[in-house]
C-alpha cells in the first residue's frame, strides 16, 4: 500500500543528496512522457498560482495535472487531476506501476518528496499540461529533472535558509537556476530578483518576461472582475495575475468562469463566519496577512517551527493581534513552548493556550500546514 510505503520514509533530512533524483530519473525517464510542463518556483504563492492556472487550463478543455505540496489533511491533496484530487484507487495503481519501474534499491533510497514527484508524473502521463510546483528549492529540487516549457517565479524572500543560503542572492540563485527556456517573473519585493534572473537567463539562453509585459488593458480589467467575483485579497489577485500571464504566453484564451473553484484550501480560507485559516509560515506571508487585516483585530491561533523566524513574523502581525492562543502541535521541528512564550512576552503580546472557539470573537489560524491540520482535526471532531 502506498500510504504504508510512504510512512516509512522520513519527511525531513538534515542533509540532502541532490544527486540522487537526477541519477534515478536518468535510469527510468523512458517510462515518462515529455509533457508540456509549467514549473513554479518561489518562496510563497506557488500553490494558489498553480491552482489558478491548472483550473483555467482544465476548463479550456485540456487534460491537466497540478502537483503541489505539502498537504493539510490528506495526501491526495498533492496530486490534482482534471479538477479533482486523485482518488485512492488511482494513487495505488500509480504506486504499483512505479514499483515495477524502479529497482528496489532506488525505490527505498528516494526521499518522500522525490518518490511522490515521480508518482505524480506517472499519474499525469496522459495530460496535455502539467503544473509542477517546486518544493523548497529550484535548481536541486526533485521537480527540476523534468523538461519544462515555462517557469513561473512567484515572490522570492527569505525562508529555508539552512538549505538555500543566508542571503537573498543565494536563495534567488538556487530557485532561478531551475529555469530552462522561458521565464515569467511575478511581482517581487526586491528589485535585485529581476537582475539575478536576467543574469542567469543570459547564461542559459533563456528569455525572461515581466508579468505585466504579457498583459493588456483588457486583461487588467478581467483580472479585476475575476478578483471581485472570487473575493480575492490583494496578494491572491497578484497570484491570479501571474497565472493569467502564463495563459497569455501560451496563447490560451480564458474567461472569468474558467477560474471557478480554483481557490486552494488553506489560503485565507474562511471555514466559519468568524474563523479564517491560512497556511502561511514566513515573514512574506505575514506581511500579506497584516495588509489584509489592516485596521482590524483578531485572535491569532498560532504555533511554529523552530527554524522559522517567528519573532519577525509575530512582530509583523502584532498590529492586528488582539491576543495569541498557542495551539499544541506535535512534531520534532515545533518550537519549544517556553521559547515561543518568551518571544510573545518580549514583544508585549498577550497570550494563552488555545482551548476552544468563542463565537463572539474573530480568529485567524496561522503558522504552518501542521498548525492548520491540528486545528482542523480538532475542529471537525
Amino acid at each position: 500500500m502506498v500510504k504504508e510505503f510512504l510512512d516509512n520514509k522520513p519527511l525531513y533530512y538534515n542533509e540532502i543528496d541532490y544527486t540522487r533524483m537526477p541519477r534515478v530519473y536518468e535510469k527510468v525517464k523512458s517510462h515518462f512522457k515529455n509533457l508540456k510542463t509549467i514549473h513554479i518556483v518561489g518562496t510563497n504563492a506557488k500553490g494558489t498560482t498553480g491552482r489558478f492556472l491548472a483550473t483555467a487550463l482544465f476548463h479550456q478543455g485540456f487534460k491537466t495535472g497540478h502537483y503541489t505540496s505539502p498537504h493539510i489533511l490528506k495526501f491526495n491533496e498533492r496530486i490534482w487531476l482534471n479538477g479533482c484530487d486523485i482518488d485512492d484507487g488511482a494513487l495505488e495503481s500509480a504506486h504499483e506501476r512505479l514499483q515495477t519501474i524502479l529497482t528496489t534499491e532506488d525505490s527505498n533510497a528516494l526521499s518522500y518528496f522525490e518518490y511522490i514527484t515521480l508518482l505524480a508524473m506517472l499519474v499525469f502521463y496522459d495530460c496535455d499540461y502539467v503544473v509542477l510546483e517546486a518544493g523548497l528549492g529550484g535548481e536541486f529540487d526533485a521537480t527540476a529533472v523534468f523538461a519544462k516549457i515555462l517557469t513561473l517565479v512567484t515572490p522570492i524572500d527569505f525562508d529555508h535558509e539552512a538549505f538555500l543560503g543566508n542571503t537573498l542572492e543565494a536563495i534567488a540563485t538556487t530557485k532561478l537556476n531551475a529555469m530552462q527556456n522561458n521565464v515569467i517573473l511575478g511581482k517581487q519585493k526586491y528589485p535585485e530578483i529581476a537582475l539575478i534572473a536576467q543574469d542567469i537567463a543570459s547564461k542559459k539562453s533563456a528569455r525572461v518576461y515581466a508579468m505585466e509585459s504579457l498583459l493588456d488593458t483588457d486583461d487588467i480589467k478581467k483580472i479585476h472582475e475575476i478578483g471581485e467575483k472570487l473575493s480575492l485579497a490583494a496578494y491572491l489577485q497578484e497570484n491570479l495575475t501571474l497565472s493569467i500571464s502564463a495563459l497569455k504566453f501560451l496563447q490560451i484564451s480564458y474567461c472569468a468562469k474558467d477560474f471557478s473553484g480554483a481557490q486552494l484550501f488553506g489560503r485565507l480560507t474562511k471555514i466559519a463566519p468568524n474563523i479564517t485559516l491560512d497556511v502561511g509560515h514566513n515573514p512574506l506571508a505575514a506581511r500579506a496577512i497584516a495588509k489584509v487585516y489592516e485596521g482590524k483585530k483578531i485572535i491569532l491561533i498560532y504555533n511554529t517551527y523552530q527554524d522559522k523566524n517567528f519573532q519577525e513574523i509575530l512582530q509583523i502581525l502584532k498590529p492586528i493581534i488582539l491576543h495569541v492562543q498557542i495551539i499544541a502541535t506535535k512534531g520534532q521541528r515545533v518550537v519549544a513552548k517556553e521559547i515561543l512564550e518568551k518571544t510573545l512576552q518580549d514583544l508585549g503580546i498577550h497570550f494563552s493556550d488555545f482551548i476552544e472557539i468563542d463565537a463572539t470573537q474573530s480568529y485567524l489560524i496561522f503558522g504552518s500546514f501542521s498548525v492548520a491540520e491540528t486545528f482542523l482535526r480538532g475542529y471537525h471532531e
